[in-house]
């Protein structure tokens, strides 16, 4: 059966990071791959992290499955960091959580949970969305369409435009919405907008679908989760995918989680039964050591008070190298305007340069990012912001 296959195209992310690895430019400039590094460009181990599993190491006493559902402990505690600790829908028992391999784990199960209960049901993405959206939700044989999102002209958000896009939708559908960090533009709702966005929902009866991977690398912990609390509080059913690769640095311990909110308590019940049935029949159910990193840090004060001082260190080094980037290129004398840098939030911008450019960029100053021209900020340091700034006005000045 196998000579049937074709190969398919690398993933464009993937395929960057062998390119660079092969790349001997000793300048040479990693803005491709999502994750997030550090003045000497290392993705090191949060120290909450670290002692969490010293924790771990001398205390765990068992290797046994913990279940479809994950760690209790866990879901307990990553419910009340996304919705807070006195949401109405945690008070009243109509939430169900359960610990998933991953942002993307915790997506395909969300999806696989809207294909049982509405197969013929529409699922709304942003223009443009995080690559792995729509294969993970159509994987599931969910019908996509897009609804207008990031303007490239403005920098900016198609607010009139999403909200009339939206307005065609039909009762039922769902929308899936960045909680966060908009990846890959950058270009946050504001609250006012959040708030808009909230009242079209209900009025139009559409499932608000939220996926927050970077609680935290924006504005703050709460701050970033407005949004998700707002939906939370005023829909009567709701789906949240969460990630905790970013605000806690477990990229490959693939820790996540899928919530959804119900009606009600006993509709909850159903709920609850349904997505524990579908997991079990996908991977059964989740690793757990990544799990239990994020309940042992949020599950003590003093760990959890160093997981958010360093989470604020990396928040505010994003937006410091923003607008770092921002006066540098003023700096090269570039007649192009990057001011709206320091204005979105987050790990991620469109440069707003075309394909050819970014192709110059790599192969004449090994500055690496996708054909998108997105950017990961974090890639950026005091040792190659200059480096990068005078590359990208060098290309542009053509």
């Amino acid at each position: 059966m196998f000579e049937h296959l074709q190969a398919l195209p690398a993933d464009p992310i993937l395929n960057l990071m062998v390119q660079y690895r092969r790349d001997n430019n000793p300048h040479k400039v990693d803005l491709g791959v999502g994750v997030y590094k550090d003045e000497q460009g290392h993705t090191g181990i949060m120290h909450a992290v670290t002692a969490a599993e010293t924790h771990l190491l001398a205390t765990e006493t068992t290797k046994t499955y913990i279940g479809p559902a994950g760690a209790e402990g866990f879901n307990y505690h990553i419910s009340r960091l996304l919705l807070g600790n006195d949401h109405s829908a945690i008070k009243d028992q109509r939430i169900t959580v359960a610990q998933t391999p991953g942002g993307c784990g915790a997506l395909r199960m969300a999806a696989e949970f809207t294909a049982k209960c509405s197969p013929d049901a529409t699922v709304w993405v942003s223009d443009p969305t995080w690559a792995n959206h729509i294969p993970l939700l159509k994987g599931a044989g969910l019908n996509i369409t897009e609804y207008p999102y990031y303007d490239g002209e403005t920098k900016g958000i198609r607010f009139d435009a999403m909200c009339s896009a939206l307005e065609t939708a039909k009762a039922g559908d769902l929308v899936l919405l960045h909680g966060c960090c908009h990846n890959p533009s950058g270009a946050d709702l504001s609250k006012v907008q959040w708030d808009a966005i909230a009242e079209l929902l209900i009025r139009k009866n559409l499932i608000p679908f939220v996926d927050i991977a970077y609680q935290g690398l924006g504005d703050g912990l709460a701050e970033d989760a407005y949004g998700v609390r707002l939906l939370a509080d005023k829909a009567p059913e709701m789906l949240i995918a969460s990630s905790c690769s970013k605000n806690f640095g477990l990229y490959r311990e693939r820790t996540g989680s899928v919530m959804v909110i119900a009606p009600n308590q006993q509709q909850a019940a159903v709920t609850a039964s349904n997505l524990f049935s579908i997991i079990r029949g996908h991977y059964s159910m989740p690793p757990a050591h990544g799990a239990a990193i994020v309940e042992t840090i949020l599950g003590n004060a003093e760990l959890t008070k160093s997981w958010d001082d360093e989470l604020t260190l990396m928040r505010t080094r994003i937006l410091q190298l923003r607008h770092q980037l921002a006066n540098e290129m003023v700096v090269t004398g570039c007649a192009q305007d990057f001011s709206f840098i320091p204005q979105q939030k987050g790990m991620f911008s469109f440069l707003g340069i075309n394909k050819q450019q970014v192709g110059q960029l790599r192969d004449e100053y090994s500055i690496y990012m996708v054909d998108s021209s997105r950017i990961n900020i974090a890639g950026l340091s005091a040792q190659n912001l200059s480096y990068v700034a005078q590359s990208l006005s060098s290309v542009l000045k053509g």
